[in-house]
């Protein structure tokens, strides 16, 4: 018989035993080639990650210098702006905000209306004070 003890002794017949070796084989291969293709995947991601933190790198840069030029002004290469264009700019700008800030204040009492209140008590009274000077407003 095909049966007898576990100690390197055959349990079943060889052609069963062949089987399963085939499928401990390939059970195998199949691990090995996943592990192979999760470090390619890996190596792939630790390129884009460093790709990507040189990029982040050079836009704090570029955020840095933008930020400096704005602060400081036009530099000695560059005219002076006209007062007159800049304080139309501004006045546009302003008057952009100001829109924002109307519609997201009705935006807030509609919401309000629906009984969808989700700011606290102390956001709530500064919402009250928001929604009263917009009404005073003529």
């Amino acid at each position: 018989g095909g049966r007898q003890g576990w100690r390197g002794e055959s349990r079943g017949s060889p052609q069963q035993l062949a089987e399963r070796y085939a499928d401990l084989a390939a059970s195998h291969s199949e691990a090995l080639r996943q592990r192979e293709e999760r470090e390619w995947h890996n190596a792939r991601l630790r390129q884009e990650n460093a790709r990507l933190r040189l990029e982040n790198r050079r836009l704090r840069r570029e955020n840095r210098s933008l930020f400096r030029q704005a602060l400081l002004g036009p530099g000695p290469d560059k005219p002076p702006a006209d007062p007159g264009e800049e304080a139309e700019a501004l006045r546009a700008q302003l008057g952009r905000l100001q829109e924002k800030h109307r519609r997201a204040l009705r935006h807030l009492r509609r919401c309000r209306a629906a009984g969808g209140s989700e700011a606290s008590g102390a956001e709530d009274g500064e919402l009250d004070e928001l929604l009263l000077e917009e009404d005073e407003q003529p």
